[in-house]
């Protein structure tokens, strides 16, 4: 199986397991309980196989109305290798195209893992205590009011680390749930006062190297935010396999769906 079929066919099995599924001809939105907007979205209900553009409309406004419903803003991410054509059959009928990025993937024998500077430690998100403070770390690191992620006690499930320095707690970096042994490497963020130490790397290789050790991943993914962090991530092991397409959907009104 080519590898960015592999990811997206793994990113909605593993996404299905915590969300309600919508599934409308080409297309898959997945609810997640909480409102937090990053955590629902939308993906390819067909990784790898060809689609029909004429049952996008249809489609697009089937999970448009699901999303409106219950008051989520709709956003997409694909493999662009997965399903060729088919962010751009969606930006034709209205949503928009915000990035194409690099889909960076390292396997166990590849991964490099950064020796830990004096007074930094790391440990694995091991609690619901533990995980209110890597969502205070994510919450702070993106300026948002709350991340969002709950605690999983099956690491197979997702899990995240939390990297501190003198016993303060300074970054995170999460992995999602485990599916066909692929997972992705998610909300890595450093707060503030401590960047441009390397903590957002370590937490980054620590938070890959469990899912390689706890979840039982073979292979793990992500996208960086800029090149700065595309550069740190290939530092660790990472290498560019795919590309990686977000949209958004501003045409879509809810008041105007529900």
């Amino acid at each position: 199986m080519e590898i960015g079929t592999r990811i997206a066919a793994a990113q909605l099995t593993g996404s299905a397991r915590s969300k309600r599924q919508v599934v409308a001809g080409p297309l898959a939105g997945l609810l997640h309980e909480s409102d937090t907007w990053f955590l629902s979205g939308m993906l390819a209900a067909e990784p790898g196989q060809q689609f029909d553009p004429d049952e996008i409309p249809w489609a697009l406004d089937t999970i448009r109305r699901a999303f409106a419903a219950e008051g989520r803003w709709l956003s997409a991410e694909l493999v662009e290798e997965a399903s060729p054509g088919l962010a751009e059959a969606l930006a034709a009928n209205g949503m928009t195209i915000v990035s194409h990025l690099p889909l960076l993937v390292v396997e166990p024998a590849d991964l490099v893992v950064p020796d830990l500077p004096d007074g930094v430690t790391v440990r694995v998100v091991a609690s619901d205590g533990d995980q209110e403070v890597a969502n205070m770390v994510s919450a702070a690191a993106y300026e948002m009011d709350d991340a969002g992620f709950a605690y999983k006690l099956d690491l197979v499930n997702g899990g995240a680390v939390l990297v501190s320095v003198d016993d303060v707690p300074a970054a995170t970096a999460a992995w999602t749930a485990v599916a066909d042994e692929v997972c992705e490497v998610a909300g890595v963020g450093t707060i503030h006062s401590h960047r441009r130490r390397g903590l957002g790397g370590i937490a980054t290789a620590y938070a890959t190297l469990k899912a390689f050790e706890l979840g039982g991943a073979t292979l793990a993914w992500l996208t960086p935010g800029d090149d700065g962090a595309d550069r740190v991530y290939r530092r660790l092991g990472y290498a560019p396999k795919a590309t990686a397409v977000h949209l958004g959907d501003p045409g879509a009104h809810l008041a105007d769906l529900r």
